[in-house]
């Protein structure tokens, strides 16, 4: 049967010229024409259990590939549900595109089936939050989404779709040419010198950037900037800030830095907002950021401690800097900016040695309680696996297990809860990995208050065979509240905080996933092993005692 092209077919067509090969979805009554639009378009749908965990998985697709993200829910609830994902990709700066069904247009204010202020509801937690208009406006408002995704400080945006403007007739030509890379924010070639003399001239100089320097080509960019300058390039995407433990002992020497210049990365809480003793009273600020707010923001602060700054993206930013690294080394007659890139060099060892340094005590780290292990003991055996592969993927979600976890394990590729400190994503996170590198080991780490949020994600993983090695270590309890209430309440008044220790493995084995049980250090790295040549989706619940995160301090003599 020949239908006439509808605003849904708008919308597919425009997706696909973008390079959209796949939709993060639920199903539901407003988005049936967009469902039956993919199949001619060649977009494959990923059908989930949760709206949430639709916008979890885009958000996880976009930091892997550098694409824009796409999600797809339907009106009013399904909008609702889906909205509180879009907080984690906002504060991880992850383009994410949410498309929602909406009331129809003509219906609007008169009580529409599922009628809702969505993008009102939307707006707080994105860049850009709209209504589509018509089928005809669909394709350019679509395309005008995916570029505010892009520019700037990449993050979420959202768009209502109508179903009265994807049933109706487009007569907007299909092939209508329009752009969907990033608008760049370039960083003016004069103002990177003397951002970089700046630096260059400090004793102990810190570049810091955002979530947005730590994905894709910005993150190669980052490195090469470190190398070509000599100064230490750190990247922050962790909600315990200068106490991330993935940094090890990085704390100790942000605290002696005397010229930081933030490169995307706003100075908020996770810096302790630029005081002392966190920061040193006397320290230099320079910004590069790509939203003037956060200037002002920065002078509230630090006041004339904000030396300069300039408007420009992240990615913008790193390459003119690394074209004024160059042409310093080049064309320094006296070798003046090569002796200043040499004298750093110490610094920026030392900087690399202390975010490197774990505790020698963690080697012979063990647990008294029978019948559970200490964190280290049930994490160390995975690096194994990550190290198998050049293109791995470690996820990390969760309270105290997550700080653990990125304490101990790296990996080429990683994807973190992030600054919102928000819990719950890491199973949407895992599949989306797994498409997104479907050759190289996945690893998720989550405790198991996070399991519970996405648990029947697991049914979605097994009907599109998506394997993955998820370790949940329960410690039966929330136990990153249950650490705040000891160390500010006392043993006396803990509350809310108890869980079972519930059998997750079998959880995972009843979806049609793998699970194995594990009580003994001894048997965690053959249950990896068992696990990954299972070629499905793998639970491997490891009961481990509840301590508090790491908090990592270099002796003075390391």
């Amino acid at each position: 049967m020949t239908r006439s092209r509808n605003g849904a077919d708008a919308l597919v067509q425009t997706l696909a010229a973008a390079g959209v090969k796949r939709i993060f979805t639920l199903s539901g009554n407003h988005i049936m024409p967009v469902f039956d639009a993919c199949i001619d378009a060649g977009i494959d749908l990923v059908h989930v259990r949760h709206e949430a965990a639709a916008v979890h998985m885009a958000d996880a697709w976009a930091r892997l590939t550098g694409e824009v993200g796409v999600a797809m829910v339907t009106g009013g609830p399904g909008h609702a549900n889906a909205v509180s994902a879009l907080y984690t990709a906002a504060m991880a700066e992850a383009p994410v595109l949410l498309l929602s069904g909406h009331a129809p247009n003509n219906q609007i204010g008169m009580g529409a089936f599922q009628e809702m202020r969505q993008a009102d509801v939307a707006e707080p937690l994105t860049k850009w939050s709209g209504t589509a208009a018509s089928a005809d406006a669909m394709s350019r408002e679509v395309g005008m989404a995916m570029r505010i995704a892009r520019s700037g400080r990449p993050g979420p945006v959202s768009l209502g779709l109508p179903t009265d403007a994807l049933e109706a007739a487009c007569t907007a030509p299909a092939d209508a040419p329009q752009s969907f890379d990033a608008v760049p924010q370039a960083l003016e070639p004069g103002m990177a010198a003397s951002l970089l003399r700046r630096l260059q001239a400090a004793r102990r100089p810190l570049i810091l950037t955002g979530p947005a320097a730590m994905m894709g080509l910005a993150r190669a960019r980052a490195r090469e900037l470190e190398a070509a300058c000599g100064i230490p390039v750190i990247g922050m995407e962790s909600p315990r800030g200068v106490a991330d433990p993935s940094l090890g002992a990085f704390a100790q020497m942000l605290a002696q830095a005397d010229c930081i210049l933030l490169l995307g990365k706003r100075l908020d809480f996770t810096l302790k907002f630029g005081k002392a003793p966190a920061i040193a009273a006397d320290c230099e600020f320079l910004q590069v950021d790509a939203d003037a707010i956060e200037f002002e923001r920065t002078r509230r602060a630090v006041g004339p401690r904000l030396a300069a700054w300039a408007l420009a993206d992240v990615v913008s930013a790193l390459n003119a800097l690394l074209h004024a690294a160059a042409t310093a080394a080049e064309t320094a007659r006296d070798g003046s900016a090569l002796t200043a890139a040499r004298r750093s060099m110490p610094w920026t060892q030392d900087v690399r040695e202390a975010v490197a340094y774990r505790p020698a005590a963690w080697q012979t780290a063990s647990s008294s309680m029978p019948g559970r292990m200490h964190p280290v003991q049930a994490l160390a055996p995975l690096q194994k696996l990550l190290d198998s592969h050049p293109d791995s993927v470690f996820i990390a979600d969760g309270g105290e297990i997550g700080q653990w976890a990125q304490a101990c394990l790296h990996a080429p590729n990683r994807v973190v809860n992030g600054v919102a400190g928000s819990i719950g994503a890491a199973l949407p996170f895992a599949l989306a990995a797994r498409l997104a590198r479907p050759d190289a080991p996945v690893v998720t780490v989550m405790g198991d208050g996070t399991f519970g949020f996405h648990t029947a994600e697991i049914d979605t993983a097994v009907r599109y065979q998506l394997p993955f090695i998820a370790v949940v270590g329960n410690d039966a309890r929330w136990n990153a509240e249950y650490q705040i209430q000891l160390r500010d309440y006392g043993k006396d008044r803990l509350i809310g905080c108890e869980l079972l220790p519930a059998r997750y493995d079998a959880v995972t084995a009843a979806f049609g996933g793998f699970g194995r049980q594990v009580t003994e250090p001894a048997q965690v790295a053959p249950a990896i092993d068992e696990a990954a040549r299972s070629g499905l989706p793998a639970c491997l619940n490891i009961m481990i005692e509840g301590l508090p995160a790491p908090t990592v301090t270099r002796p003075a003599s390391a």
